[in-house]
């Protein structure tokens, strides 16, 4: 599909571009990494495996590609089921590429009319003439000063604009997920994204994190880029400072994340582990986040996370923007079981946690005693 000239819009103003600079990459001055220019949103090809994903390099952009995947899934399984039938999973997950279009303009305008708390949105597309001269403030990167703002206060104008100018975003090599970054912030607003952020003046939102920073996950899974999962608001001090609140997550969301950090765990802090809202999302859709790779956890159930007896043993499916797919059975009908020497349990789990895969770690944190069996050999590209 051939790009659109775009028509209308605001110019970027050199305030505007060195402040949305610093917020996302913490300067300016000097160029952002690479990657973010050269990435677009792409699918797989429609009659090939896995066609409902996409598919990325592993690079900082994979995160929020995994929360725009999640999205996608949610659609295919969920939102586009009709109830009264009963279709198998591997035919709800094979869409043609009309269907691959609409669900990833649907997926982007939801997420940000979500962060826009569904009032509005703001979406970024580059012009051809840039609006800002490089300098000794300002870097340009070939993207940033030729931005174009515009701003929706309906949903159904937000998606159809979405679907008229979607090649921007799926452009190969292109800044599609540069577009869709900045559009986020910029829908977030500035002074919002200063305080979702709770740190020192300068703090941003990226690090220096190989598949992107936890807090553009945050950003787009709840609306506030938060860097604290913990459920609502913990208030920290002690006896020489006052408490001060650190928001976590405020409500239950759609999809959730599930996150762990490998060697790192246990020097995590508790704000840094997800709540309940988190690991118990509407639907059974998970953002995964495994030794700092990003993922996506699904099943097909939408009982799952309601029904008790449900969660006994179900089928959990696992998939990332590098097209590695997994299926495994979740097993949690041991707890039920009871019985036997505590002693033995406590040993045999130690020797579970020297033997599981890191993925089974993750999984885990959930259902922490569950028995985790893989169907078929682990992908050689599953590697952490």
């Amino acid at each position: 599909m051939a790009k659109l000239k775009i028509v209308g819009g605001r110019p970027i103003t050199m305030e505007e571009a060195i402040e949305l600079r610093q917020t996302v990459f913490g300067s300016a001055a000097s160029p952002p990494r690479g990657e973010w220019t050269r990435t677009g949103f792409t699918f797989g090809p429609a009659n090939q495996d896995y066609p409902y994903g996409l598919r990325t390099p592993r690079n900082a952009t994979r995160g929020m590609q995994s929360v725009i995947q999640a999205h996608i899934i949610k659609q295919f399984i969920f939102d586009n089921k009709p109830r009264e039938k009963s279709v198998p999973l591997e035919e709800l997950l094979k869409p043609n590429e009309a269907e691959q279009a609409l669900s990833l303009y649907t997926a982007m305008s939801d997420i940000l009319w979500n962060i826009g708390e569904k009032t509005k949105a703001i979406v970024a597309l580059p012009g051809e003439a840039s609006h800002i001269p490089h300098s000794h403030v300002y870097f340009q990167d070939n993207v940033t000063e030729k931005l174009y703002f515009f701003e929706f206060t309906m949903l159904e104008d937000l998606q159809i604009f979405m679907k008229r100018y979607l090649p921007y975003f799926t452009e190969n090599p292109g800044p599609g997920t540069l577009l869709y970054l900045y559009s986020a912030v910029l829908t977030r607003g500035m002074e919002n994204m200063r305080n979702d952020l709770d740190a020192p003046k300068g703090a941003h939102l990226m690090g220096p994190h190989e598949e992107g920073s936890l807090n553009v996950i945050t950003l787009l899974l709840t609306g506030r880029a938060t860097p604290y999962l913990h459920n609502g608001v913990v208030y920290v001090g002690d006896e020489d400072h006052y408490a001060v609140p650190q928001f976590g997550i405020l409500s239950r969301g759609a999809i959730g994340l599930l996150v762990w950090e490998g060697e790192n765990e246990a020097m995590r802090s508790a704000s840094r582990m997800p709540g309940s809202r988190l690991k118990t999302p509407a639907t059974p859709v998970w953002v995964s986040c495994c030794c700092g790779h990003y993922g996506v956890l699904f099943n097909s159930n939408r009982e799952l996370l309601r029904n008790y007896h449900a969660e006994k043993r179900f089928e959990l499916h696992y998939y990332t923007c590098a097209g590695c797919y997994l299926s495994m059975t979740v097993d949690n009908r041991g707890q039920d079981e009871g019985g036997g020497d505590t002693g033995d349990q406590e040993g045999d789990r130690k020797r579970d946690d020297m033997i599981s895969t890191p993925l089974e770690r993750l999984i885990h944190t959930k259902w922490m005693d569950a028995k985790i069996t893989y169907h078929g050999a682990l992908p050689a590209s599953l590697n952490f």
